[in-house]
């Protein structure tokens, strides 16, 4: 596998309002959700790492450490930016940072672990 030290990827999206807080039940007002904020920020990541991973293999976010630094409006753009910074070939960390339109929302870091997808779900079956 190719996953290297300062591999990065960025994406942008506008924030809808199934994003906010008021529909994650994470708050009570109409501004991105910090879970929202989160999930894209795993997007992110996964993408980045699916780009350099071999057919049947994906992988699964097993730690967050994110600070939610400043609400975002409904309507508003924000982008994502994901950064290999490990690799032991078992996990990935990444330093994830995402920005609305007047600056940075969020920032923080990822560890996802790498998996056979195949050989991942074969454990929950019966």
């Amino acid at each position: 596998m190719t996953l290297k030290k300062g591999l990065f990827i960025e994406k942008s999206k506008e924030v809808q309002s199934e994003d906010s807080a008021m529909r994650y039940g994470s708050g009570m007002v109409d501004v991105l959700a910090t879970p929202a904020m989160i999930a894209f920020m795993e997007e992110c990541s996964m993408e980045l790492l699916l780009q350099f991973l071999p057919e049947g293999y994906n992988s699964v976010g097993t730690e967050v450490n994110i600070k939610h630094l400043k609400a975002t409006p409904i309507g508003m753009k924000i982008r994502c930016r994901a950064e290999i910074l490990e690799n032991d070939d078992k996990s990935v960390l990444l330093k994830i940072e995402a920005y609305d339109e007047e600056g940075k929302i969020g920032d923080g870091t990822h560890r996802r672990f790498l998996v056979n997808v195949e050989r991942f779900m074969k454990k929950f079956q019966s």
